[in-house]
């Protein structure tokens, strides 16, 4: 007997399923204290590319928002303080390594909130990916540059060391959504310190998505707090915050760098005015000891005379 034919054809049903399904949006979050909450608030606002159409919903932060993300930071900072110069920038080396297994995401990512074309946005991401690494390599260097043992008259030794200031509030820049984003971000953390990152208000996403990568890169909960919504609204709260030890004001215009500057003046924080910055330049150290105090230490030696040290 012959066999009979096998019927080929799709069923009817399955056509019209495959032909109704719907793409599966991704829901932006904020990332706080190692979580991805959405902001307290409830509220969000759209997030739309060069020409205007619409991306995505990013979350529209709020004051509670901000507080909450001051106790996580700070909570955070012993473990993070304490922790070796060598396994930080291991912990900046492996966020490094994460990027480059979605760098195909964030170069889309980076087209579409900053308007580039593939080709650009494929360099912009790739220098993110380096810079993590050239901050990764300094974490244990740093101390050899800016410390070290101070030439003093009398018996003593007096050695200057570096430790990082605390909890920093960073307002990312605003144009250069994601290289400038990391510019800022990975030389306070390397130092030691733990941070609160204002995205910027119009193209949050790069950012928002970096809370994914460095939720699996080894990066304990809390040491990096990133925030969307209303810049001014957020930072507000944050530059007279008196848990807060330092303000890096990157993505503040003139006037609003100004009115969070006097609200700083509170506490005596450490304050970065903005200022212009090619973050495709190699950059230097002054991000690594604009958050940096330093230790001194005197310990005596013993009496000096002309036959040499005598204890």
């Amino acid at each position: 007997m012959s066999e009979k034919p096998k019927n080929t054809e799709k069923p009817k049903n399955t056509e019209k399923a495959e032909q109704q399904r719907l793409s599966v949006f991704k829901t932006y979050k904020l990332y706080v204290g190692g979580k991805f909450p959405r902001s307290e608030s409830g509220r969000v606002y759209e997030v739309t590319d060069s020409k205007g159409e619409w991306l995505a919903n990013a979350p529209l932060s709020s004051r509670k928002d901000a507080r909450d993300a001051v106790v996580a930071a700070r909570k955070a900072f012993g473990g993070w303080s304490g922790a070796t110069a060598y396994n930080r920038g291991q912990v900046l080396y492996r966020v490094a390594e994460m990027l480059e297994g979605r760098r195909d995401q964030f170069v889309r990512e980076v087209a579409d909130s900053e308007g580039l074309s593939k080709s650009k946005a494929a360099a912009v991401v790739d220098a993110a990916i380096d810079r993590w690494v050239w901050y990764a390599g300094w974490t244990d260097k740093i101390a050899q540059v800016v410390g070290g043992g101070n030439p003093v008259a009398g018996p003593y030794f007096n050695l200057s060391t570096p430790e990082p200031t605390g909890v920093v509030t960073v307002l990312a820049p605003q144009e250069s959504s994601f290289l400038g984003l990391v510019s800022v971000i990975a030389p306070v953390i390397a130092t030691g310190n733990t941070v609160i990152v204002i995205a910027s208000e119009s193209s949050p996403l790069p950012a928002l998505s970096l809370g994914e990568v460095l939720a699996t890169s080894d990066v304990p909960g809390g040491v990096v707090n990133i925030l969307s919504g209303k810049t001014a609204e957020i930072a507000t709260p944050l530059a007279a915050h008196q848990d807060v030890n330092a303000i890096d004001l990157a993505g503040a215009d003139d006037v609003l760098a100004k009115e969070l500057e006097v609200a700083a003046a509170d506490n005596l924080k450490r304050v970065v005015r903005p200022q212009a910055v090619d973050y495709f330049a190699a950059p230097g150290i002054e991000r690594l000891t604009a958050f940096l105090e330093t230790k001194t230490v005197w310990h005596p030696t013993g009496a000096l005379g002309a036959s040499g040290s005598s204890y």
